[in-house]
């Protein structure tokens, strides 16, 4: 039998297994653009985006008692899945999806996109058997990701102790903490490596070294 801690990995999906950083980066300028605030440089927006989103649109110049959050969020949505198709997974998803596969890990998708466009993602990418569950959230203004998460756990009759949630995020590695799992963070998505080591959590250089960092787990 597989000795090691963990049995369930938790996988975020935006910036973690597919690689939109420069979507999302293009796509925000160019909405900045049309309301005629500064755009932000790939560092500045490393430093600056997060969640709640509605604040990092706040702090990039959006001011929402000119146009609502929601209609500003429905703008970029509807351009970033315009250009979706166009990116790819990151550099060795596929062989780690399918070792812990081929290991008996089971896994999921946990993300703060819409289900029904995280969905049509995943098949896009034909990935869609590597999982057990993909979690999206019933509207495109990513919130709720929390609630979703501890509903798929319960739903799953998961022990925490055998979770492990894998993102690029600082909202990833609090989602964990309030989940009661394990998380580890690899610093190739939507924030700078600095920040996350905020979060006092294991930072991985890449997707590839995920499964021996796993087994030397147990």
């Amino acid at each position: 039998m597989r000795k090691n801690t963990y049995a369930h990995i938790i996988w975020d999906w935006n910036g973690t297994l597919l690689d939109d950083l420069n979507l999302c980066l293009e796509t925000i300028n160019n909405l900045l653009r049309k309301y005629f605030l500064p755009p932000v440089s790939l560092d500045n927006y490393l430093d600056v985006f997060g969640f709640p989103v509605r604040d990092y649109y706040k702090n990039i110049g959006f001011n929402f008692e000119k146009e609502s959050f929601e209609f500003i969020s429905t703008e970029f949505i509807t351009a970033y899945e315009k250009g979706r198709p166009n990116c790819r997974l990151m550099p060795g998803t596929r062989k780690i999806l399918e070792q812990l596969l081929s290991l008996g890990y089971t896994q999921s998708i946990l993300s703060a996109s819409k289900q029904a466009y995280l969905i049509t993602a995943v098949l896009d990418f034909g990935i869609k058997d590597y999982f057990i569950s993909i979690n999206g959230l019933d509207n495109h203004h990513a919130a709720g990701k929390f609630d979703l998460a501890k509903e798929f756990m319960m739903a799953q009759d998961l022990n925490p102790n055998s979770v492990l949630l894998v993102g690029d995020t600082l909202h990833d590695a609090e989602i964990a903490v309030s989940l009661g799992v394990d998380c580890w963070l690899i610093p190739n998505g939507h924030q700078s490596r600095q920040r996350l080591r905020s979060a006092s959590v294991p930072i991985l250089d890449s997707l590839s070294i995920l499964l021996n960092q796993i087994q030397k787990k147990g």
